[in-house]
């Protein structure tokens, strides 16, 4: 699918049906590839961090997952017909896969909370397959031993959507090295999403996420963990804003 510039990067101009569409056409393909929603917290990482622009540059999908960069694009003329949050995105994805027996692999969060939040989504959809869950240790990264474990246990697995849940950047690097030694189809970026699908995290009231207030949502139920990224590395989306003008 082709891509259109938005500040630093460049993104799928879709909404959230094209974008299940455009995934499942992948899966059916057989076509290896990631996906990554692409948020104001990344717009402002990949200003410092070269290899993750690279890898979000060449990922096979790049939605815009956040208000207030749909309203950027907007406001440079280019504008994005709609959010596609990751945490939206997931739960429409595994409902496609229940209803056409695609396969699902969950990987990330602390312990148990994959198990959580295996155990919902076979509640919510009972014709879903997942093949696996998996919480890799803290520092799992640094070791190989670990990592191979990890490529084993999704290769043997062999789903159609692996959902990558380790934060940013390390699940977007993690996937780019590895998800040509793994057998899994897509691989999609999923952030926080494991917690909302296990019920550890609340997501936001609908109206909060359609006025772009989400954020604010996530600061009011962990303000120690998320002040620094709102209010201190976050704000510097405006320079950013008049830099890409």
């Amino acid at each position: 699918m082709e891509k259109q510039p938005l500040l630093n990067t460049y993104v799928n101009n879709v909404d959230m049906r094209e974008a299940v569409e455009a995934i499942e056409e992948m899966i059916v393909s057989d076509r290896k590839g990631y996906v990554v929603p692409v948020n104001v917290d990344m717009v402002v990482k990949m200003e410092t961090d070269q290899h993750l622009k690279e890898i979000i540059d060449g990922a096979d999908m790049a939605v815009v997952d956040g208000k207030p960069l749909v309203w950027i694009s907007k406001w440079h003329g280019r504008p994005v017909k709609a959010k596609v949050s990751g945490s939206d995105l997931v739960p429409l994805l595994c409902r496609r896969a229940a209803e056409k027996g695609y396969s699902v692999f969950i990987l990330g969060g602390m312990e148990g909370t994959a198990r959580k939040a295996r155990a919902n989504l076979e509640k919510a959809f009972p014709e879903i397959r997942i093949t696996g869950t998996y919480a890799p240790p803290l520092g799992f990264e640094k070791d190989k031993a670990e990592l191979d474990r990890i490529n084993r246990m999704i290769s043997e697995a062999g789903p159609d959507l692996l959902v990558v849940c380790f934060g940013c950047p390390k699940q977007e690097k993690w996937i780019y090295d590895n998800y040509g030694k793994y057998g899994a189809k897509v691989s999609i970026c999923a952030g926080a999403t494991v917690d909302f699908l296990a019920g550890n995290v609340s997501r936001a009231p609908e109206w909060m996420r359609e006025w772009g207030l989400e954020w604010f949502y996530r600061f009011l139920q962990e303000p120690r963990r998320m002040f620094r990224r709102y209010f201190v590395d976050d704000v510097k989306i405006l320079k950013c804003v008049f830099k890409y003008w």
